[in-house]
């Protein structure tokens, strides 16, 4: 089948244009870099507060497992039956209400809600470890990091993860709060151990420099640090060395790191922007060329390059507080990389809470949704304002991406609107927006902006012709349809996609019906694990003849599609085609208790009364005449 409404079609070739909208993400999925420079920084933005969102998405508990890459399900400890009285608050609210009242916002989705029904139960119960452990993650997870370090976890029963996230939590605040040497001295009685100790090292040594202890800021990292933590902290070293204005120093650091023969590339740049300080901008070319030739240059770079050039300012050092939040981003980019997105996101926020920008708050609430707490993370995405377009809508198309894929498609729809009214040339939002259209059926809106100067281009990419031949298709202008898909096909011979929904355009035609089995059957070939392919396959095999291979490849279909009317109809045409009548009625009837199209519903009523002698709209249903209970 082309599945046409189903959403890994639509969003197929969206997400690579995706990802150029939200290129601050791409910085998670590689190896981990330095942070940009404050001066390349948008604008900060006034504190946030996550707002909880109230809506029947699942979303698991947050809770720093052991292994951060296979979280485990947190078993929960029940409130003692042996509380008596029942601790009650001032409203008379008990410990038991209050604590089964916040597990079920955070299982809705309602970070904030949920953390404020935690905390009123730890305050009512302070003698309970698990209570006050599920508070302290309730807490990261809303965003209320002062909550979360005042009552932060250090019982001795009580996981070791979560007493080092507590640990940190409460130096970044302290220092956070403007007491540099009070973090200081926290981390010097209780530095943060695994698996939190990269974070802690890196943002110690920004917070030792604020508290003038130059021999901790300026200590190199631990002998069983791995090789990339390694020079990660080295980096910081050389900007903090640049701070206390050791500058021979500094800069022998930074030549050794660029000389690195693998990582030596992300250090480019932050040696290029040093030498521009010390007034060597014929050296911060080499260093900015060299990216370039090495493909390794992105926007900053380029930027550097042009700064040089054009004998403008060059970037300003970093302060304390902006060094330590980027010391803690780049521990989230690393601890992203390793699937451990609730860590990510813990840094995230405390990095924000350092040095407030949007770029941070955009990078939390993608983490959130990667790590699959999606309300949360829109929560997040919300507080992205629009002070940088680019960063703005970046945040609006990935809430637009989470909210469809739980059929929000209105809410999704405003969102991808406000994307293109701040990026209105942006081919990128023109193309998400005219994939939701069509995900929507508003196939006419849709094929209005593939038509349009933004993606109707010379250059315009196979996603681009593959969508334009999805909403020609729907509307039944066939052949415009064809020669769209034709046109991805040649720009992406091998994509299974392609190869399916070109294919069974022809098949379902007839009008190329060989052709279109070979088509599918190599798709099938790529992906046999689609359902929607192994359709489309079963019936190629059906308008060939071939009807018992097809009732095989059909029932295979079902089995991964189960709700899909298509699949389900096509099933019964071909049990009736061998003679399984009864198995066709079971189907037919079972199409009709799915989501279904008018213009499908009226051939399986046709199709039941014709052959079966069924009236599918009076009593008559599944499990009468030719059918079968389900």
């Amino acid at each position: 089948m082309r599945f046409v409404s189903s959403r890994p079609v639509l969003f197929l070739a969206a997400s690579a244009l995706a990802l150029s909208l939200a290129a601050p993400a791409l910085a998670q999925e590689a190896a981990p870099e330095p942070a940009p420079d404050a001066a390349s920084q948008d604008a900060p933005s006034q504190d946030v507060e996550t707002h909880s969102e109230p809506n029947g998405d699942p979303v698991p508990h947050i809770i720093i497992a052991d292994e951060p890459e296979t979280p485990e399900e947190p078993k929960v400890t029940p409130i003692p039956a042996e509380w008596s009285p029942i601790p009650l608050d001032a409203h008379r609210n008990s410990a038991f209400g209050l604590y089964l009242a916040g597990r079920n916002a955070l299982t809705s989705g309602e970070s904030a809600t949920g953390a404020d029904y935690l905390a009123r139960v730890y305050a009512l119960t302070p003698e309970q470890p698990r209570v006050r452990e599920q508070a302290f993650t309730a807490a990261l997870l809303a965003g209320d990091l002062n909550e979360a370090g005042r009552i932060a976890p250090t019982d001795p029963e009580v996981s070791p993860v979560i007493v080092q996230a507590g640990r940190l939590v409460q130096a970044v605040q302290a220092y956070a709060g403007g007491d540099a040497r009070r973090a200081n001295a926290l981390l010097i009685a209780a530095p943060v151990g695994e698996p939190h100790d990269r974070a802690g090292f890196y943002v110690q040594a920004w917070i030792a420099a604020a508290a003038g202890d130059w021999d901790r800021a300026l200590a190199m990292p631990p002998a069983d640090f791995d090789p990339v933590s390694n020079l990660v902290a080295r980096g910081n070293r050389a900007r903090l060395l640049e701070q206390r204005r050791r500058y021979d120093e500094a800069d022998a650091e930074w030549r050794d790191l660029t000389s690195h023969a693998l990582a030596g590339a992300l250090f480019r740049l932050p040696y290029g922007e040093f030498l521009e300080r010390r007034g060597r901008r014929d050296e911060a070319l080499v260093q900015y060329d060299a990216a370039v030739t090495a493909r390794t240059a992105d926007r900053r770079v380029m930027e550097g390059r042009e700064r040089v050039l054009s004998k403008a300012r060059p970037p300003a050092l970093v302060n304390y507080r902006e060094g330590a939040a980027q010391a803690l981003r780049t521990a989230a980019d690393q601890m992203v990389a390793q699937r451990a997105y609730e860590f990510g996101a813990v840094y995230l926020r405390l990095a924000q809470n350092l040095a407030p920008s949007d770029n941070t708050q955009l990078l939390i609430g993608q983490t959130l949704i990667q790590g699959g707490i999606e309300p949360a993370g829109r929560a997040a995405l919300a507080e992205v304002s629009e002070a940088s377009p680019a960063t703005y809508a970046a945040a609006r198309v990935q809430m637009a991406i989470s909210l469809a894929k739980v059929d929000r498609n209105d809410e999704a729809l405003v969102e991808l609107r406000r994307a293109a009214s701040v990026r209105p040339d942006e081919a990128a939002v023109a193309y998400m927006l005219a994939s939701q259209l069509l995900q929507m059926e508003r196939h006419e809106e849709a094929l209005e902006l593939l038509n349009g100067p933004l993606l109707n281009t010379a250059d315009q990419g196979f996603e681009v012709h593959f969508l334009r031949g999805a909403a020609y298709e729907s509307l039944d202008r066939d052949t415009e349809a064809e020669a769209e898909l034709w046109a991805a096909l040649q720009m992406q011979p091998d994509n299974p996609t392609l190869l399916n929904y070109l294919g069974y355009l022809w098949v379902d035609t007839g009008s190329r019906v060989e052709e279109g089995a070979a088509m599918i059957a190599r798709a099938h070939a790529a992906d046999p694990k689609d359902g929607n392919i192994q359709d489309s396959l079963g019936w190629a095999q059906f308008r060939q003849g071939q009807y018992e291979a097809a009732v095989v490849n059909l029932e295979g279909a079902v089995d991964k599609e189960p709700a899909n009317a298509e699949i389900n109809d096509h099933l019964g045409d071909a049990y009736w085609a061998v003679g399984r009548q009864r198995e066709a009625g079971f189907q037919w009837n079972r199409v009709l208790t799915l989501e279904v199209d008018d213009k499908r519903r009226a051939e399986v009523e046709a199709k039941l009364r014709d052959r079966l002698g069924q009236d599918p709209t009076g009593d008559k249903g599944i499990g009468s005449a030719g059918g079968a209970a389900d």
